[in-house]
């Protein structure tokens, strides 16, 4: 029996991966906060559990963890297979505006709950020899006008990524996936636009792509530590 657990598992890309794991006969705790008529309609497809909760709340974001560590799926495969940080927020800001409160909220996100999600579910993961996988972006060594916030919490992310390969090995493999043009929120339509004209491969990408990625990198028993860009070639521009 194999156990996944993915936040932020219930919408768009996430959607897509617990679909793929579902499909591919995996166990699934699906994190999410307030799409939970969606997850229960995920896991009528397979066999799963949802798991609610605020990450940006201390107080939520431990109870989170205490209950995937101690949950039944858990107890019954020895331990966790997989962890996908996905839980993500994006939103456009000038940087002259951006309040120490939003900046926070970015950095609970994408580094405080993966950080404590993979501390406190490191000795499940160690007991399956499992696989963390975290979401970043293409952004990296990039200057993307109004997303200082977002690009700066999702650099630290892919850093946390990089630094628990190395100190979680050899029980635990830690890579991460950059999407690029995957789908566009829907007040970014221009942008998203511009942003196909300079994809090499002239197009956007399907969620579907981004969980493939992860069922390759979940198989990849020799690598870890390393970040695959699925982006149509837009990290070559």
């Amino acid at each position: 029996m194999r156990v996944a657990v993915i936040t932020g598992g219930a919408r768009r890309i996430g959607a897509a991966i617990t679909n793929m794991l579902l499909d591919d006969g995996w166990s699934v705790i699906i994190h999410c906060n307030r799409s939970v008529t969606q997850a229960r309609h995920l896991i009528k497809r397979g066999r799963g559990a949802i798991v609610s909760g605020d990450l940006s709340s201390d107080e939520e974001l431990f109870r989170i963890i205490e209950e995937i560590h101690d949950h039944k799926l858990v107890e019954e495969a020895g331990g966790i297979d997989l962890l996908i940080h996905n839980a993500s927020i994006y939103n456009t800001e000038d940087f002259a505006t951006v309040t120490p409160q939003e900046l926070r909220r970015f950095t609970s996100i994408h580094l405080d709950a993966p950080f404590f999600i993979t501390q406190g579910l490191a000795p499940k993961l160690k007991a399956k020899n499992g696989c963390v996988i975290g979401m970043v972006d293409t952004s990296w060594n990039h200057a993307w006008e109004e997303l200082a916030h977002y690009t700066a919490t999702k650099g630290a992310l892919r850093q946390l990524i990089v630094n628990l390969a190395g100190e979680l090995a050899p029980e635990i493999r830690v890579n991460g996936i950059a999407p690029g043009a995957i789908l566009a929120a829907s007040w970014e339509k221009e942008r998203f636009a511009k942003i196909l004209e300079k994809v090499p491969l002239g197009k956007a990408g399907k969620p579907e792509d981004i969980a493939n990625a992860v069922k390759f990198l979940a198989n990849a028993e020799y690598i870890t530590g390393f970040i695959l860009p699925v982006d149509g070639g837009w990290s070559l521009t």
